[in-house]
């Protein structure tokens, strides 16, 4: 049986009136690529949110191998292997492409705070920033000033930052918002040499469909704050039900055939 390393059990999230999450279970298998997504409105980024600890809900639970994170400071998650990304770029624009990844493996150690000792002493987080640049494939930039990255080298690097971390799971929030098209599939493939080292688990919600249905082994649809369904790319894109009331109408896919 394949080990499940992130469940929400019976989630559900209220802002005053309004039902954001309604009883909303979902299982993440340890080593896969599991996608959120949904129309405007339909929960996936409150779901999220419930995910990475932003939000507390109003009842349900979070576990994360195992153990309740439901209420586990955001600051805390790291150290336990989880790191998520955003939809704003958050990078440290006036350092270089290698501080800033430098910067994130040294966080989580006991030399999070040692600042006034030269870079070059931190030599094991110095290599490990330049793995991580390797994988994402920004190692000829490592001395640029993040500032200068386009948009999807800047993408690039909030992928590097997350893995210089070492999670376990990577929760990756819209992670091609605002690039463009030309950008995509060079981000998709970065996605996608991550998850073939085979030791990541990557959950993330996304709009554009081909990412979503080319990168992910399972995709939740949201629908009015609840899951509408659940299943490969292939069975989500023949779900009719999926098809009339998301996929069909928002993204004009092809239906099923009856």
């Amino acid at each position: 049986m394949s080990e499940i390393i992130l469940e929400a059990q019976n989630l559900r999230k209220e802002f005053g009136g309004l039902i954001a999450v309604d009883d909303v279970t979902l299982r993440v298998t340890r080593g896969s690529t599991h996608s959120i997504i949904g129309p405007n409105g339909a929960g996936k980024t409150t779901l999220f949110n419930l995910l990475t600890g932003k939000y507390s809900p109003t009842r349900g639970t979070v576990l994360f191998k195992g153990q309740d994170v439901t209420h586990a400071p955001v600051h805390r998650r790291p150290h336990m292997g989880m790191g998520r990304s955003f939809q704003i770029t958050n990078i440290f624009p006036n350092l270089t492409v290698l501080e800033n990844v430098r910067l994130a493996a040294q966080a989580l150690s006991s030399d999070s705070f040692r600042f006034l000792r030269r870079a070059e002493s931190f030599t094991n987080y110095v290599d490990r920033a330049r793995a991580a640049l390797a994988l994402v494939g920004l190692e000829s930039m490592a001395e640029t000033p993040a500032l200068v990255l386009p948009h999807g080298g800047k993408r690039k690097l909030e992928l590097a930052i997350l893995l210089a971390a070492e999670p376990e799971l990577m929760l990756l929030d819209e992670p091609t918002a605002g690039m463009a098209s030309e950008q995509v599939p060079e981000l998709m493939r970065t996605i996608e040499t991550i998850r073939q080292q085979g030791n990541k688990t990557i959950v993330l919600v996304e709009h554009n469909m081909n990412v979503v249905m080319n990168i992910s082994d399972r995709i939740t649809v949201m629908h009015i704050g609840r899951v509408l369904a659940e299943g490969t790319p292939a069975e989500i894109s023949h779900n009719n039900s999926v098809q009339s009331v998301y996929l069909g109408e928002l993204y004009d896919l092809p239906r099923a055939e009856n």
